[in-house]
């Protein structure tokens, strides 16, 4: 059996605190709702979980918001990064430098917060890129760089 079948076997456990937080109740009421046997639940250690089918029968309805891997409303993930690229050519350090300069001017117009910083030293050949975007910018902003140095013109010289 696979992780993902065990899982989607495995009916869904909450926290009381997750409980409250989904019916925006106080954890105390929830506790007092379990111990009153009016929500079932099950005792793990010293903490009740509720099973996500027992949630819905005591709500009458079907439960939305369980999943704690939403983010809240507003919510979002910013990835800060520090790239370090050695024997890099000033001519190669220049052309990185603008490509990632005018995508983040790009990725501003659209009003997505994006902040690159680039240092070259010209002794170490070493460009050093200071990135803070959202995930997947930063992803994008990686796949760019991968892309220059893996160009064969990247690599050798004329």
């Amino acid at each position: 059996m696979t992780a993902t079948s065990a899982a989607t076997l495995t009916p869904a456990l909450l926290s009381v605190e997750q409980v409250a937080a989904i019916l925006t109740l106080h954890v105390r009421t929830v506790r007092n709702y379990v111990r009153s046997g009016s929500l079932k639940a099950t005792r793990i250690g010293k903490q009740y979980r509720i099973g996500l089918a027992d949630l819905e029968a005591f709500t009458g309805r079907p439960v939305a918001s369980h999943d704690e891997r939403v983010l809240s409303a507003g919510g979002r993930v910013e990835v800060s990064s520090i790239i370090n690229m050695e024997g890099v050519t000033a001519a190669l350090a220049s052309r990185i430098t603008h490509m990632l300069m005018a995508t983040a001017n790009v990725l501003r117009s659209l009003e997505q917060p994006v902040a690159v910083s680039t240092t070259y030293d010209v002794q170490l050949d070493r460009l050093r890129v200071l990135l803070a975007a959202d995930m997947k910018s930063t992803r994008d902003f990686l796949s760019m760089i991968s892309t220059v140095l893996e160009e064969p013109s990247a690599h050798t010289s004329v």
